[in-house]
């Protein structure tokens, strides 16, 4: 039976298309690949050299036999971050201790075997659980005794096992403090992308007076809303550095940047917080037409004025010398007092309650970026005219 050539080609085509989909989702997978293996790179070797000399120091030092619990306790007290963090090291490690040191504890007292298992495990679930909330503490405490009651007992010893977690743990801890890393890196990377929203946001509300369209203000309300969590997570990026730095011995340069960062995402957050009110008093403001043309024109080149300077300010944040950083943060300072200084309600030609309110809500906002850019609060409030 012959087959039908329209058939034919429909059949062909679609193998085809399977085969560019096929091709397309290897190369994407790929790429994700190489990109996971790329920004694993400094891990893995911290993971490695921390394993390799826990254990050697275990063997070689201490005279322990297969110390395999102080190359796993480092491992996991590590664990696989692009960046340890000093707390989390710590409470790992202590995890871990506290899980080996209880199953040898329990071991010595009641021997070995299926029940004295059972009963290790549930008292080191419970110990942990007292101790912390967390669930990966408790897992950690529980899977060490486990493994410390059913393995055969250490030669060197009950407590030998516990020896190596401490071990594991300390060096897990000194390779943390002692890796060289820029610890201002990642909260000025958070600060650009931070402000780039806030310019935005400054703009749409632009616009949006400009075309008397309070739909584009919503969506900058919406953007600026969803910069929450990246200041939350920009306050726990400098709450550990500031941890590294208060420990590492290399790192003690870094901290009172860190310090002067820590007073900036404070500030930060703060402004945004008050840009969110301020961009739905702009949508108050277009929806009840509180403002005539020439009024309107003059606050939307604020607002763009406005944009400027907090993109500068975003620029100046993300420097990496301190001295460069310091000029640019003097020269965002002006560009956000020339801004400030233009506030007045009277000039701006705000005489309905809906746009003097705006006019209000924006001083707060300007103190606030000025804050971040290192002012004191006095010379922040001295840019804004008097009422």
């Amino acid at each position: 039976m012959e087959q039908h050539p329209a058939s034919s080609s429909t059949w062909t085509t679609t193998a085809r298309r399977m085969w560019e989909r096929s091709r397309s989702f290897a190369a994407r997978r790929a790429r994700a690949g190489a990109a996971r293996v790329r920004s694993s790179v400094v891990p893995a070797a911290l993971s490695a050299i921390c394993a390799v000399l826990a254990y050697g120091f275990a063997e070689l030092v201490l005279g322990h036999e297969n110390p395999l619990f102080a190359a796993t306790a480092s491992l996991i007290a590590l664990g696989f971050n692009r960046d340890p963090k000093v707390r989390k090291v710590i409470e790992v490690a202590v995890g871990c201790t506290l899980g080996i040191l209880i199953g040898d504890l329990m071991q010595a007292a009641l021997g070995q075997g299926y029940w004295q298992a059972l009963l290790v495990v549930f008292t080191s679930i419970m110990v942990a659980r007292f101790l912390d909330s967390g669930s990966v503490f408790t897992l950690q405490m529980s899977l060490q005794a486990i493994l410390v009651v059913l393995l055969p007992t250490a030669e060197g010893g009950p407590f030998t096992r516990s020896q190596d977690a401490v071990v594991g743990g300390f060096i897990a801890l000194v390779v943390t403090l002692l890796y060289p890393k820029n610890l201002q890196k990642d909260a000025a990377t958070g600060l650009r992308e931070l402000y780039r929203t806030v310019a935005l946001t400054l703009r749409d509300c632009s616009e949006a007076l400009r075309s008397h369209e309070s739909r584009t203000a919503w969506m900058g309300l919406v953007a600026c809303r969803g910069t929450q969590t990246a200041v939350d997570n920009l306050q726990k990026d400098v709450r550990n550095a500031r941890e590294v730095a208060t420990f590492s011995p290399t790192q003690r340069r870094s901290r009172p940047q860190l310090d002067s960062m820590a007073h900036t995402v404070e500030m930060s957050d703060l402004a945004v917080r008050s840009l969110r009110i301020a961009a739905r008093r702009v949508i108050s403001v277009i929806d009840n037409a509180a403002l005539d043309d020439e009024s309107t024109e003059k606050l939307a080149d604020w607002f763009d004025e406005a944009a400027d300077a907090v993109g500068i300010l975003g620029r100046s944040l993300g420097e990496p010398a301190a001295r460069g950083r310091h000029k640019s943060l003097s020269v965002a300072r002006d560009a956000l007092g020339s801004a400030a200084a233009q506030l007045d309600p009277a000039e701006l030609g705000a005489t309905t309650l809906h746009s003097e309110a705006l006019v209000m809500l924006l001083r707060p906002m300007m103190v606030d970026l000025l804050e971040a850019t290192g002012a004191s609060h006095d010379e922040a409030v001295s840019y804004l005219p008097r009422l």
